[in-house]
């Protein structure tokens, strides 16, 4: 990819940032060149992080960049935070569940839209959540 690196990150503190977070990941998506229903996945996908990371620990960070492996382009989106963390990842994995009394569809609706998820987390030590989307 050489000079066309994109890449940026953003703090995560209040629910204007989520707005902003969603825009910023639009315009990152759109100028890898995916289409319109993977732009749409991807910030969907970023904004439901995003919103995890503003609800369950008050605020955190997001850092994205252009990825390049093996001849595939795509996008690496990682937010961290510092909050209560999860004690049960695969529990929370699961379709439905929610310590909110939400829908339950942020970490595995947002599994569902990309191609590849890491979720490192442990109680009390916060939540780094990676994904990745690549071009088709």
């Amino acid at each position: 990819m050489g000079d066309d690196r994109i890449e940026g990150s953003l703090t995560i503190d209040s629910e204007a940032s989520l707005v902003t977070v969603r825009l910023a990941i639009r315009e990152a998506a759109t100028a890898l060149g995916f289409g319109l229903a993977d732009v749409t996945r991807v910030v969907t996908a970023a904004f439901e992080l995003a919103r995890n990371v503003h609800f369950h620990a008050q605020n955190g960070s997001v850092r994205w960049r252009s990825v390049d492996q093996m001849n595939s382009v795509g996008i690496e989106i990682v937010f961290v935070d510092q909050g209560p963390g999860i004690a049960d990842i695969e529990l929370a994995m699961t379709e439905g569940w929610s310590t909110t009394g939400g829908p339950g569809i942020g970490l595995p609706g947002s599994r569902r839209l990309i191609d590849e998820m890491e979720l490192l987390s442990a109680p009390g030590r916060g939540t780094t959540v990676t994904v990745r989307k690549w071009l088709k």
